[in-house]
């Protein structure tokens, strides 16, 4: 099991889903888990609910948010350790529906928020030499499924960010990696309708649960991760394989 005692890890989007699960587990292995939400009332309330977690507003899209949490961070804990970027937003629309506003979202979230995040964090960890970014995307990114052109298109550009952000910084002592969740029990996978009848025939026969991802994430934030850089670890229970259809 990683060890993660007295490390500062930031998570994005961290008041629900996978990015809940991510504090939840985490603060388990003995991290100060630094909970990032849109809402200051939103981290508050889930940084009430864990030990050794700590509340900070963070909009993705706002520069002025991620120069704030990090001179906060650093302020009350001394280092950044880990930043993990979870936040993310799906629309899932056919292709000739999708409007300029909505793709420009999840632009600004996806992948800037992606951009900005990594750009904040960076002179820290290299002044530490030492630091963990951890980009939480999607099977999308490389197996899109319809009504996602989009938002796979958002997701996919952050892996070729991630690749050649760890080849720069590298030297440095940072180590960048990726996740690639398929799907996961949560409100933006279900969208509150249950989960579908489909993934029965995903080759491990059900949905992944949110703290499938965090168990990976915990590894990546770990030194038993050490030599991993650019490194894409899918988590889908085999759905990018093929479906088990039984006769």
């Amino acid at each position: 099991m990683a060890d993660l005692t007295n490390q500062v890890i930031l998570i994005t989007g961290a008041n629900r889903g996978q990015g809940k699960a991510m504090v939840e587990h985490l603060a388990s292995l003995g991290a100060k888990v630094i909970v990032g939400a849109r809402k200051w009332e939103d981290a508050q309330a889930t940084a009430n609910e864990f030990d050794e977690a700590y509340p900070v507003k963070l909009d993705v899209t706002k520069d002025s948010d991620w120069d704030g949490a990090v001179e906060e961070i650093v302020g009350k804990f001394g280092a950044i350790d880990v930043l993990i970027n979870n936040a993310g937003v799906l629309i899932r629309k056919p292709f000739e529906e999708i409007t300029m506003d909505e793709y420009q979202q999840m632009i600004d979230v996806n992948q800037l928020g992606v951009f900005r995040g990594m750009k904040a964090v960076t002179p820290q960890m290299e002044k530490q030499r030492k630091g963990s970014i951890i980009n939480n995307l999607s099977i999308s990114s490389f197996s899109p499924i319809a009504k996602s052109s989009a938002y796979a298109a958002t997701k996919a550009s952050v892996i070729a960010m991630s690749k050649a952000a760890a080849i720069e910084l590298g030297k440095k002592g940072i180590r960048v990696n990726m996740i690639h969740p398929g799907g996961i029990e949560t409100e933006m996978a279900t969208q509150g309708q249950g989960v579908p009848s489909f993934y029965d025939s995903v080759p491990l026969g059900r949905i992944g649960q949110p703290v499938e991802i965090a168990r990976v994430a915990a590894f990546l934030a770990s030194d038993e991760s050490s030599y991993c850089t650019g490194t894409e670890i899918v988590v889908d229970g085999g759905m990018t394989l093929g479906v088990n259809e039984e006769e």
